[in-house]
């Protein structure tokens, strides 16, 4: 690898083990093996090296729940909503890091119009993505209302749920308990 590809690897494997606000350019070069100039030779801060490499690894963790909701169809029985959680909760365990360093990034922003609509952009590909998976359908034939309400809710409910799952995992929603509330969220009726 070369000199920018060594530091994008460095940077998120900083996000990974010291998350978003508390990566600094001494950290990232100290893992890539790099040196502090090529930050600014390959990115132009610190900060842009940053963003890239929290996008990546947020483009990873989409690709995960992708995989997760395109797996093996063992427990197709199930309850096709609880199914969906079940996968999407999995991929927590295994990208708890990208998320948590995603929040830090998403407060961050509020001071960085580049970060911010890096992270506006991801979203809109997010609720598009996500609607796609849910559908079955190619992402270029869904209808742009269907985005704005499937995926945008999923999307909510998504970040929601993880946040819990983050911050106290022991009385978190289950798969089975999400499913449940959804559905009741959908009896609600105009009072």
């Amino acid at each position: 690898m070369g000199h920018r590809e060594d530091l994008l690897a460095g940077a998120r494997r900083c996000l990974y083990e010291k998350g978003y606000a508390h990566t600094t350019a001494r950290d990232i070069v100290a893992v890539s093996g790099t040196n502090l100039g090529s930050i600014g030779y390959h990115y132009g801060s610190t900060q842009a090296l940053l963003n890239a490499a929290m996008l990546s690894a947020i483009e990873e963790w989409g690709d995960a729940i992708a995989a997760a909701l395109a797996g093996d169809e063992s427990d197709a029985a199930d309850d096709p909503l609880v199914r969906v959680w079940r996968r999407i909760l999995g991929t927590m365990e295994t990208h708890r890091a990208v998320f948590m360093a995603s929040i830090e990034a998403m407060v961050q922003s509020e001071r960085s119009p580049e970060l911010r609509a890096q992270i506006a952009h991801g979203i809109r590909e997010g609720r598009s993505g996500m609607t796609a998976l849910l559908t079955g359908r190619p992402e270029d034939s869904l209808p742009a209302d269907e985005v704005a309400t499937l995926g945008s809710v999923q999307m909510a409910l998504m970040s929601g749920v993880l946040t819990q799952w983050l911050v106290d995992p022991s009385t978190a929603p289950s798969p089975e308990q999400i499913a449940a509330g959804v559905r009741a969220l959908a009896g609600v009726r105009d009072r």
